[in-house]
């Protein structure tokens, strides 16, 4: 069995069908890909390490581990050991099934099994009626619901062999000072999870907006690890749980975008974004600079982007509000946020985080308007009304009590702790922003 993105014993029809190949025991193989690896940030190849000290514990340190090239790799531990079948979850992604092609050809008369995959309903699956994929959300979600998805698959009792001449794990990556992590693994899954069914699913779509509240899930680092199966999730969920199911959707969707349009990972999918006239030269750079920082003198935004720095997470909404700074009132393209999201949240999964950029941007499926700009203001005093998510992330404005603290200019100690002043006008840069979009409006579409 050969581990990816399904670190779990729980749920994993993978697993199941190589206990039921074979009766002679089951050997479970991780492969650091050091392509995988070296693109991770700190942060996520950290959490890695974690779930995988946390998986080989529930295999009674059986785990085998080894460092290579994939395609090099599973032939020389199949044959070694006499494997019959190699078994995988099938992974959609653009790297990823090219490498499971390299494999399947390196592996020869060895049989590459595919079962299931990291989804409730495998990328491909849900199609328009003339067989076309979706390009919408809702007609997505709407074919998603009639299709539906299998129950959880059973819980074998695999049979796990160890076999000698694994590598070990890297070094822990070193960490930024302040940066904490969750807890990893399936256990620590199931227990999240179970926090938030019993106190917060019943609220969650009023809630969930709420940047000073806990009342999101927190599930997407379990979610893109596989410690999970959002299948397990579905199963538990009430009819009444709407807008949680319509959140699994969309990572569904996003998913089943990129198989169809794997380039959509770089390239905007309405391609006239990428000739917009962005912001070059060393302002440009000192801009972008300063937001990954969390330096831009808007509180709600820097707020957000620390939180990115201490927790390699960010709330749901305020991603929005910090992509649709980066690219409307720095005028900077979304693939420059995309790829420091990537670099460095934990739970980074590259088809969420590259057409969630896209629909704050316009350019995607199911896109926002473009004109649709969020006032970094107006969204702080509204999903952070009292001040308390900012007070947590930025401590140079925790003296201002309440809803001031989204407008230190407003108050007279506003900068007494040394918090920068703002470093542009929010209505100019949006007219600004609203100008250059129509100079496209003219052109071309794809």
């Amino acid at each position: 069995m050969w581990f990816r993105r399904d670190l779990r014993l729980r749920d994993n029809p993978a697993l199941h069908a190589a206990g039921e190949a074979c009766a002679d025991g089951v050997i479970p193989l991780f492969v650091i890909d050091p392509q995988l690896w070296k693109a991770a940030g700190a942060a996520r190849q950290a959490y890695l390490l974690s779930s995988l000290r946390a998986l080989d514990a529930s295999l009674q340190g059986r785990l085998h581990v080894r460092y290579g090239k994939p395609a090099d790799v599973l032939p020389e531990v199949a044959r070694q050991s006499h494997a019959s079948s190699v078994h995988i979850a099938a992974d959609f992604g653009p790297y990823g099934r090219a490498r499971d092609a390299l494999v399947e050809a390196a592996l020869t008369s060895i049989p590459l099994v595919r079962t299931g995959s990291a989804y409730a309903v495998s990328p491909g699956r849900v199609r328009k009626q003339d067989g076309s994929p979706y390009r919408v959300f809702t007609p997505f979600h709407r074919a998603w619901l009639e299709h539906g998805w299998r129950a959880p698959a059973p819980h074998g009792h695999e049979h796990f062999v160890a076999v000698a001449g694994g590598d070990a794990l890297p070094a822990a990556p070193e960490l930024p000072d302040g940066l904490t992590l969750p807890a990893a693994g399936e256990a620590a899954a199931w227990a999240r999870w179970e926090r938030f069914r019993e106190l917060d699913l019943g609220g969650y779509g009023s809630q969930r907006d709420r940047a000073d509240l806990s009342a999101t899930s927190e599930m997407s680092q379990h979610l893109r690890w596989g410690e999970i199966h959002p299948r397990s999730l579905l199963h538990e969920l009430s009819p009444d749980d709407t807008t949680f199911r319509k959140e699994l959707c969309w990572r569904e969707f996003y998913a089943d975008v990129l198989l169809h349009e794997p380039d959509s990972a770089r390239v905007s999918l309405d391609t006239r974004f990428d000739s917009m006239p962005w912001a070059e030269g060393a302002q440009a750079d000192e801009a972008y600079a300063r937001w990954t920082q969390g330096l831009t003198g808007f509180p709600f935004v820097d707020a957000g982007m620390r939180q990115l720095q201490a927790e390699a997470w960010m709330h749901n909404r305020v991603r929005m509000v910090v992509a649709s700074f980066l690219v409307k009132d720095l005028h900077l393209p979304w693939q420059l946020g995309a790829r420091w999201f990537m670099q460095q949240l934990r739970d980074a999964d590259l088809a969420s985080n590259a057409h969630g950029w896209q629909w704050v941007a316009g350019c995607g499926t199911d896109a926002a308007p473009f004109h649709r700009v969020f006032n970094p203001v107006l969204q702080g005093l509204k999903f952070d009304p009292h001040g308390d998510y900012v007070r947590r992330y930025v401590p140079e404005l925790r003296h201002l009590p309440g809803a001031g603290v989204h407008e230190p200019w407003n108050c007279v100690d506003g900068y007494a702790l040394g918090y920068p002043e703002r470093t542009l006008d929010h209505g100019v840069e949006r007219q600004v922003a609203l100008e250059d979009y129509a100079t496209l409006r003219t052109s071309r579409a794809r």
